[in-house]
């Protein structure tokens, strides 16, 4: 299927992910809130390891052609996600939220554990999405996940 993004798409993909995010953890009994911060998106309890999370979300919407590419987190953003933290007494942690395809997946795993998979350059650090990166993080007990499969059902066509 062919996406033609709106002019707006990036913000709402942003805000999608981050309300997919708390919806999920709120599902499944933490307590947690949208946060309006420089550097974190939502704090969340963790009701298994009663850990305090600040989490920054970071959501994309993939073509065909980019299903596989990396989620380029920049290096800039992990002082504002580790200063936020800090302030609010949080674990810094990443969620990913990648459409591609017929599949929203969603990867949350602290900052920690992110950087001991994929190390930080001068850029940043990228989460990659190649199936064997997919496979891998199925099997790590340190990166949880989800995935919704989507599908249109009756849908407006592409004018000619």
């Amino acid at each position: 299927m062919q996406i033609k993004k709106s002019s707006r798409h990036s913000k709402i993909a942003r805000d999608f992910g981050e309300t997919l995010v708390l919806y999920w953890l709120s599902k499944h009994g933490f307590e947690c809130a949208k946060v309006d911060h420089t550097g974190i998106d939502l704090i969340a309890l963790n009701p298994h390891t009663k850990e305090r999370m600040g989490i920054s979300v970071k959501s994309r919407t993939r073509t065909e052609v980019s299903e596989r590419d990396s989620v380029t987190i920049r290096a800039k953003e992990f002082d504002k996600i580790y200063d936020a933290s800090k302030a609010f007494g949080c674990q810094p942690f990443f969620a990913m939220v990648v459409d591609a395809g017929e599949t929203i997946r969603v990867f949350i795993t602290s900052v920690a554990h992110a950087l001991e998979m994929h190390p930080r350059s001068s850029a940043g650090m990228d989460w990659r999405m190649s199936p064997a990166h997919l496979a891998k993080y199925a099997l790590d007990p340190d990166v949880m996940t989800f995935e919704l499969q989507v599908r249109d059902g009756r849908w407006w066509q592409p004018a000619r």
